[in-house]
């Protein structure tokens, strides 16, 4: 038994190790508060940790009989090492796809924008005409504002082709603009958490009690929905400055 738990140990170790590295990197750099919530990643991390730390580990506690053959337990421990690496580079490849880009105010409302939304021809486009906002393979979460085009067809063909399911302005980051420029526009659709329609009633008596926690006031027009795969969260802002106070989810 001796020989069994210190296979496991080793493994457990190990497997631990390469998937808090790759986690923790892909955190740090791109799933921070909110982006972890708004794109679920805590699902993907489930199955990671399942396949990874718990399964391997199990298996090679079983497999590791003291009687058995050196070339045999390494012929049974290189296979459950093969299903693991498989796992892991699912989940990364799934996450690095689907890592924040964006936040972007659009409109009405605050939305994530995943490298998954952003398709190569679009960021050709971009790159070309707004490539200060444009993303590269290394870029981390920014905070920017996507106005409709000020042209009217360019605008029609963009309303139509989102009502349709098709490109919203959202993943056209030819069109983009630095956060600040949008401060005003924001300030026009800021909200009481009364009127916020991505909540139910419930969920806004939830926001409202969170808030007066926090020593927000819950009777001015100071939130905006964010929205994004989940659940949407409400932003709450300081009236004056315009200045993000807090992200907050609508449970407990």
């Amino acid at each position: 038994m001796k020989h069994r738990l210190k296979a496991f140990g080793l493994h457990l170790a190990g497997s631990a190790t390469v998937l808090a590295l790759v986690c923790g990197t892909l955190y740090l750099g791109w799933y921070r508060w909110p982006g972890w919530y708004l794109t679920g990643m805590l699902h993907i991390l489930l199955l990671l940790v399942g396949v990874d730390v718990a399964l391997g580990p199990l298996l090679t506690l079983v497999v590791a009989s003291p009687g058995k053959a050196h070339r045999v337990l390494a012929r049974d421990i290189v296979i459950i090492v093969i299903v693991q690496l498989t796992a892991l580079v699912y989940g990364t490849t799934t996450l690095w796809q689907g890592r924040p880009l964006y936040y972007a105010f659009s409109v009405d409302q605050l939305q994530i924008v995943q490298a998954s939304d952003l398709d190569a021809a679009e960021i050709e486009l971009g790159r070309k005409r707004n490539p200060d906002l444009t993303p590269h393979w290394y870029s981390r979460p920014r905070w920017i504002w996507a106005p409709l085009p000020e042209d009217p067809q360019a605008r029609a063909d963009i309303v139509a082709a989102a009502i349709s399911g098709g490109k919203d302005v959202i993943q056209m980051p030819r069109y983009f603009k630095a956060w600040p420029q949008g401060l005003a526009e924001l300030r026009k659709h800021l909200k009481k958490v009364d009127e916020q329609r991505y909540f139910s009633k419930a969920q806004r008596l939830a926001l409202k009690q969170r808030m007066t926690q926090l020593g927000f006031a819950t009777d001015g027009a100071v939130t905006i929905a964010l929205t994004g795969g989940a659940q949407p969260l409400l932003a709450v802002f300081d009236p004056g400055t315009l200045q993000m106070q807090a992200i907050l989810p609508a449970h407990s």
